[in-house]
């Protein structure tokens, strides 16, 4: 029984964090804000546009369509058994998932500026709503895939899907993971260091070289042995290669290798966390 004079209130905002502390029961309190910010995040991607929704498959599409025309024609490279169109499509999907759940966390608390300082809610719910309004997107893009997948097959080209499918959820939780942790980095240090936002527009592009998006990592074995253990041990080469190969039958997988790409992935958001819970107390006086 509750004591006379006794105040109950819904939520206590306390001066001191735990640095690892994400605050998911007040995420989970303002459920109904997250889902208003994916819902906005979702329409704002095409509103005001002529071809409305069918940018999410214009986009890939035209993409596939140029690494086509540039990677597998001018330059010659090798996409082994697997159509290129299939093959870059694959990578493409997945890429496009981790550089926008990245590049738009790391801007997220610049662009919603007018929000924090009126009202309180978890930080963590913007960010959130970039990985969840992403995954939308991606769901939509990977319905594409699919069809392509299907179109393929029936025109006789060796396309085998396996049991390593069945990995697929982790892999999907490993790439969001991974935009989530550096995102929250990067976002944390931006509300005051605008600089990076800079460095991240440049080097989120160039960083798409350094995975199998347009190669598959033998091609990369081959032809440069010395450097491609930098490209075999980046932790978006890892999902994409499993991707690869259990919805094309194509590309390689170790079980090691997922293993340390999953320890990286801990490692950015355990970091990512330490970072954004230490500066959280700021964003309202440096953005």
């Amino acid at each position: 029984m509750d004591k006379p004079g006794e105040e109950i209130w819904d939520i206590e905002i306390s001066p001191r964090n735990n640095l690892l502390d994400l605050k998911l029961k007040d995420v989970w309190h303002y459920r109904d804000l997250l889902v208003l910010l994916v819902r906005r995040d979702f329409v704002a991607f095409y509103k005001q546009t002529v071809l409305g929704p069918l940018w999410f498959f214009l986009q890939p599409l035209a993409t596939i369509v140029l690494f086509n025309f540039v990677f597998a024609n001018i330059a010659k490279i090798s996409t082994g058994s697997i159509p290129p169109p299939v093959f870059y499509l694959a990578g493409t999907i997945i890429w496009n998932y981790f550089s926008d759940c990245l590049t738009k966390t790391s801007t997220v608390f610049k662009d919603n500026s007018a929000m924090l300082g009126k009202v309180y809610f978890p930080r963590l719910i913007m960010p959130l709503s970039i990985v969840l309004s992403n995954l939308i997107r991606f769901g939509v893009q990977f319905i594409l895939f699919l069809l392509l997948m299907v179109i393929y097959s029936i025109q006789g080209y060796p396309i085998q899907p396996n049991f390593y499918l069945l990995l697929f959820p982790v892999l999907i939780v490993l790439i969001a993971a991974l935009g989530l942790g550096l995102g929250m980095m990067i976002s944390a240090v931006t509300t005051k260091y605008r600089d990076l936002t800079f460095v991240v527009s440049f080097a989120v592009p160039l960083l798409m070289y350094t995975t199998t998006v347009i190669y598959p990592l033998t091609v990369a074995q081959a032809k440069y042995p010395k450097y491609s253990w930098l490209i075999k041990y980046n932790p978006i080469t890892v999902v994409i290669e499993t991707f690869r190969k259990g919805f094309l039958g194509e590309g390689s997988f170790n079980w090691g290798l997922l293993g340390f790409a999953a320890g990286a992935t801990i490692i950015v958001v355990i970091i990512g966390t330490i970072i954004f819970n230490r500066v959280e107390k700021n964003f309202v006086d440096t953005v």
